[in-house]
């Protein structure tokens, strides 16, 4: 058994929710590994990465989480895969709406400065899939609070999806802990339908 979490955008494998699924893996699953790659925030080289990465994991029994632009990622993981993804307040056609990402951008975690430009907003067109060949391997966690994305667009796109949206909340989705037995539970569905 396998866990993939990719974090969201200026973020890193540091994150509170990736740490906190890698403690609920380690609590539950200890014989399970906890793969949580440092993601580049340019597109087309995060991608790049993870189809590197993939060629070692054992698809479809893993199970993809992806937080924000992770849950972009994650999307497309998880269609190309065909294994189970969970997708937490995900970014949605992350190339519109996001001027405010262009000029000199800095990590969250790591400090690392760069220079993100037009061609790498529109870099993410090429990795968007819609419609979904197999909605129903996602599960999809929203919560209407998020100040960075709207909630609704996500909702609209993974209307085929089984999605929960929490009233409340915000970008970093509160309490995700509580999902946890959720999450194993659809985890395990989605192996048992793969038998």
């Amino acid at each position: 058994m396998q866990l993939l979490y990719l974090h969201g955008f200026n973020s890193s494998p540091r994150s509170h929710k990736a740490q906190l699924t890698r403690q609920w893996l380690e609590r539950t699953h200890p014989q399970a590994s906890f793969v949580c790659p440092l993601i580049s925030p340019y597109p087309d080289e995060a991608m790049a990465s993870l189809q590197r990465l993939a060629v070692d994991i054992e698809w479809p029994g893993a199970l993809v989480v992806g937080s924000s632009m992770g849950g972009f990622y994650a999307t497309w993981m998880s269609q190309t895969y065909d294994c189970p993804g969970v997708l937490i307040n995900p970014a949605v056609r992350p190339w519109r709406g996001r001027d405010y990402l262009l000029g000199e951008q800095r990590n969250f975690h790591t400090g690392e400065r760069y220079l993100f430009e037009a061609h790498h907003i529109e870099a993410f067109t090429h990795w968007d899939v819609d419609p979904l060949p197999a909605p129903e391997k996602l599960r999809v966690l929203l919560q209407t609070g998020d100040e960075v994305l709207d909630y609704r667009q996500a909702e609209n796109k993974y209307r085929q999806c089984r999605v929960t949206v929490e009233q409340g909340g915000d970008h970093a989705f509160q309490g995700l802990e509580r999902y946890f037995d959720d999450i194993d539970q659809f985890w395990r569905q989605q192996q048992q339908a793969n038998l």
